[in-house]
């Protein structure tokens, strides 16, 4: 067969198990808050997890071992990622249009009132404040990081998203901590529903991209990047920086424009 630089994927389990285990997922939840108990979602939360493992180690080993990412390769893996996130603006714009209409034009239901009756907003100056410069100041670090990385600078590479992580997940304790003490639910009118549904799916893509970054950062560790080859990392940084402009959209959105002092 003639060289050729494209890469021929060979048949894979993990697409199909993947996609398993992520109806599982959504059943599982589907099923804990029906009051059915939890162990189908942790099964699912399982088998997600061992299938993530599983399918990331087969890309790294293709990429950094099997030399099968060429540049022709890398290019499709670029305009992937690009069209991937530009799918996910659609996804969050679909969130912010519902609460443009609701908010703009206040229907019955709400008592023609924004926000509405009864209910008090979270106050955007305290703990989302400080939640978005802990996102901003990841922002910073995950770019140092990177042209470290350009550089050569492993040391200064791994300092750096060592911090992107912490940063990450000291995120997600606080917006559960915010969740905890917010003075209404998801079932509190359309309010609380796009509230708590847009920076729900927020503080999902926070996850997912620390997880994203921990793997680059494990990577870097086990010397599988080097200063021209690490399109993975590049990835893990364009969504990272993706989920800090949603959050300032969400930040000015979702709190200072439902702050009662802007419909005072």
């Amino acid at each position: 067969m003639a060289r050729q630089p494209f890469h021929m994927v060979e048949p894979s389990p993990w697409p199909i198990l993947g996609g398993l285990s992520g109806l599982l997922v959504t059943s599982g939840l589907a099923a804990w808050m029906h009051g059915y108990g939890i162990l189908l979602l942790s099964v699912a939360l399982i088998t997600t997890m061992l299938t993530m493992i599983q399918w990331w180690r087969d890309v790294v080993r293709e990429g950094s071992f099997l030399g099968h990412h060429t540049a022709v390769v890398t290019k499709g893996l670029r305009w992937g990622m690009i069209l991937f996130i530009t799918s996910e603006v659609m996804f969050f714009f679909a969130f912010f249009w519902t609460f443009w209409h609701t908010s703009l034009s206040p229907a019955l239901a709400t008592g023609v009132q924004w926000p509405p009756a009864g209910i008090t907003p979270v106050n955007p100056f305290s703990v989302p404040l400080l939640n978005t410069a802990v996102l901003l100041a990841s922002g910073v670090t995950v770019t140092w990081a990177h042209h470290s990385l350009m550089e050569g600078s492993r040391r200064e590479a791994m300092e750096a998203l060592f911090i992107t992580v912490a940063l990450g997940m000291y995120f997600t304790y606080l917006q559960a901590e915010e969740y905890g003490e917010a003075p209404f639910t998801i079932a509190d009118s359309i309010y609380g529903t796009t509230f708590f549904v847009t920076t729900g799916f927020h503080g999902l893509h926070v996850l997912i991209g620390s997880t994203f970054l921990l793997v680059c950062l494990l990577r870097v560790i086990f010397h599988q990047f080097s200063s021209t080859h690490h399109f993975g990392f590049e990835a893990a940084a364009w969504y990272w920086h993706f989920v800090d402009v949603v959050w300032i959209c969400l930040y000015i959105d979702m709190y200072h424009w439902n702050s009662n002092a802007l419909w005072s």
